[in-house]
């Protein structure tokens, strides 16, 4: 039975408000939440940006969830403290916990004042940050000198058992690659012609784990509503790489954006007013291979969606043949 979570998007929603929002989404029947680390939103309209690290504490603590974060250690966070902030995470909340590091996006590490690298060596000073934060994870003293620098870090609190790093990607290359160090595979919709060949790519080089798909999507009681919805928070969000991976703040994300329509943003995101055609959708991505599905409504407003789709699409992927797994939680 596909794991069907909330995608709680700091870009958008104050930290406050989103802890509520992630309480109000177990008790309408989520079963885990996900998160984005940024420092900057992908425009002025969504205007947020809360501390991922500080609100999943809270978020953990508050709710029985398992949780997930997106992050970029290499340069805005060396990778000793981001072995630490989740090694502490995970130790707090045992199996509750995993993060996807992945090679980052100049918006939110341009803050340091360092140079944007190339792409091919953001890809290899992550595969060196994995390296280094499995190894503080299982408690070893790491000196390292490469395209980051490690002197004699340790984490004192070893995490049992330690979290789950999770290969983020949007290309097969990058799926492909990850297959050599990654626990699963997490990534966002696409074409299904494309998402298979991620899932075969990785799968085919050895890929263990999970496949974790977040899904962008906006939906209202009217078909008008969900498309202004939609062009207005997530038009910032269509664009193929490079561009989201090398623009450095909201407003250039703004000024770019400005010619993008309706039909360039419903690439991007499930756009309907039927929640039968949104259970279909989703029913077809668990049927591509994948484990977990993060619903992401990309709305402000998160109560009518997560209370439309707790009571309407949820239960339409959990057939009546299989039980619930928080009911088996529960009661053990």
């Amino acid at each position: 039975m596909v794991t069907v979570g909330f995608h709680a998007s700091h870009e958008q929603i104050s930290p406050a408000q989103l802890l509520k929002d992630v309480q109000h989404a177990e008790q309408a029947g989520f079963d885990a939440a996900m998160c984005s680390d940024h420092i900057e939103p992908w425009s002025a309209r969504q205007g947020h940006s809360g501390f991922a690290w500080s609100w999943l504490g809270a978020a953990l603590a508050t709710t029985s969830l398992r949780f997930g974060v997106v992050t970029a250690p290499g340069q805005r966070y060396h990778p000793a403290i981001t072995a630490h902030a989740s090694a502490t995470l995970a130790g707090m909340f045992p199996g509750r916990f995993w993060l996807a590091p992945g090679s980052g996006e100049n918006m939110n590490e341009h803050v340091t004042g360092d140079a944007w690298p190339p792409k091919e060596t953001r890809q290899r000073r992550l595969e060196e940050c994995v390296d280094i934060i499995r190894r503080l994870h299982r408690g070893e003293e790491v000196t390292h000198h490469g395209l980051v620098t490690v002197e004699q870090a340790r984490i004192w609190d070893v995490p049992e058992p330690p979290p789950p790093l999770i290969a983020p990607a949007i290309s097969v290359d990058t799926a492909r690659r990850s297959a050599a160090w990654a626990d699963g595979l997490v990534t966002v919709n696409q074409s299904p012609d494309k998402l298979k060949h991620m899932l075969a790519a990785y799968r085919d080089n050895g890929g263990q784990g999970h496949a974790i798909l977040q899904v962008h999507l906006s939906w209202a009681p009217r078909e008008e509503d969900a498309v202004a919805t939609a062009l207005d928070q997530w038009r910032t969000n269509t664009f193929a790489p490079p561009v989201p991976w090398d623009l450095p703040t909201a407003a250039h994300f703004d000024g770019v954006s400005g010619h993008v329509g309706v039909d360039q943003v419903r690439k991007s995101v499930n756009i309907s007013a039927s929640l039968d055609q949104h259970a279909e959708w989703l029913a077809g991505y668990a049927d591509l291979g994948f484990d977990e599905l993060y619903l992401h409504f990309v709305g402000q407003d998160q109560a009518p969606f997560i209370e439309a789709f707790g009571a309407d699409v949820l239960p339409r992927l959990r057939p009546a043949h299989f039980p619930d797994p928080r009911v088996k939680e529960a009661t053990s």
